[in-house]
């Protein structure tokens, strides 16, 4: 600690100073975590097509259960599929609250802009996801669908 004149009215107040090995640990830490940036790919260079295998729903492992539209329902397994003509294409498969199993396939177009892709179903509305290295994450009506390669 220094006892150090005030400009304001001359007097002599405390100015707490930093110790030397405070200081001194602060500037490694922020030294040692501005190269430790995480250096993946950027989504330019990120390939999205290929074959998609439904990892999660809402956060569940699959198979899970899910509520959709006031169902309960159990989702078994899923795949998405993204073309490299514009084309992709989800199917899920689920039991009903019956306990018979039903396929749902859909088909889409999809335009991209980095790592999001905008896809327009055939018959339905848009929806988008995001692109990663080896990984597709969609919301499905409010419903969050992680797929990996």
């Amino acid at each position: 600690m220094k006892i150090e004149p005030n400009g304001l009215n001359g007097e002599r107040q405390e100015t707490r100073w930093c110790s030397p090995e405070l200081c001194g640990l602060a500037v490694s830490l922020a030294l040692l975590w501005a190269g430790c940036g995480y250096k993946g790919k950027v989504a330019a260079e990120i390939n999205p097509v290929g074959t998609y295998s439904l990892a999660s729903v809402d956060g569940n492992a699959v198979p899970c259960q899910v509520t959709h539209g006031g169902h309960a329902m159990t989702v078994q397994s899923g795949s998405f599929v993204i073309g490299n003509d514009g084309t992709c294409s989800s199917k899920v498969i689920f039991l009903t609250p019956a306990g018979r199993e039903a396929t749902r396939e859909v088909k889409a177009t999809y335009t991209r802009a980095g790592a999001t892709l905008t896809m327009k179903w055939a018959g339905a509305g848009l929806t988008t996801g995001t692109v990663a290295v080896d990984s597709f994450t969609m919301d499905n009506e409010g419903m969050i669908f992680v797929y990996h390669k």
